[in-house]
């Protein structure tokens, strides 16, 4: 079986998508070519209202790197609560999965790197180890990474080169000897989600989702 090069098949997602997903881990995918890959690619045609729909929900299925299936639990799970936007609520649990905040802390390069760390038991919340990569994340909860994990080429790599500059407001981080200690301080805002989102169209993608 041919070798997938990962980098470039990640390119060619948000190359496709019009938009950098920073949970792919990879940079720079429309600075060269901003446009879609192939050679119909750069032919501007008008798009379908499905079609638009459908773009906007892949880039949160991508980003976050969810299963059709996963993505369709958060909208019912969060179509449940009725005191708030569903789309809203939807983000902020999305946002408060355990693999997601390993990225977004920076301790990891991309979201599938999160998650490998998360799977090896190389992740601590409340001196547990956690590892399972949906994992909710709560506010007051403090997660740590394992002397193992701190050493692992994933973790190395994202203080090297950390894909997002700035840890976001609902996060915080100290140092904890050679390693480093976080805590969620508070709930993710809808508007935390990492790139260009248009709330209206996943909606209309999943009217018919109850």
């Amino acid at each position: 079986m041919a070798k997938i090069d990962m980098g470039r098949s990640r390119f060619k997602i948000q190359r496709r998508l019009g938009v950098e997903l920073p949970g792919l881990g990879k940079a720079g995918a429309l600075e060269r070519k901003p446009y879609g890959p192939g050679q119909h690619g750069m032919q501007r045609k008008k798009l379908s209202d499905y079609t638009v729909r459908l773009i906007e929900k892949q880039k949160v299925m991508f980003n976050y790197g969810l299963r059709e299936s996963q993505l369709r639990n958060y909208v019912k799970n969060a179509k449940k609560i009725k005191t708030a936007s569903w789309v809203d609520t939807m983000i902020i649990n999305l946002e408060s999965r355990l693999d997601n905040v390993i990225f977004r802390l920076n301790w990891a390069p991309s979201t599938p790197a999160a998650r490998q760390m998360v799977t090896h038991k190389h992740i601590k919340v409340n001196g547990k180890t956690v590892n399972v990569p949906g994992y909710q994340v709560q506010p007051n909860d403090v997660i740590e990474i394992t002397d193992k994990g701190a050493k692992s080429g994933n973790y190395l790599q994202a203080k090297v080169r950390p894909r997002i500059s700035s840890v976001p407001a609902f996060l915080s981080k100290e140092a904890s000897g050679e390693k480093e200690k976080a805590k969620m301080v508070s709930k993710p805002l809808a508007e935390d989600i990492p790139f260009a989102f248009e709330k209206r169209l996943v909606i209309e993608y999943y009217w018919k989702v109850k």
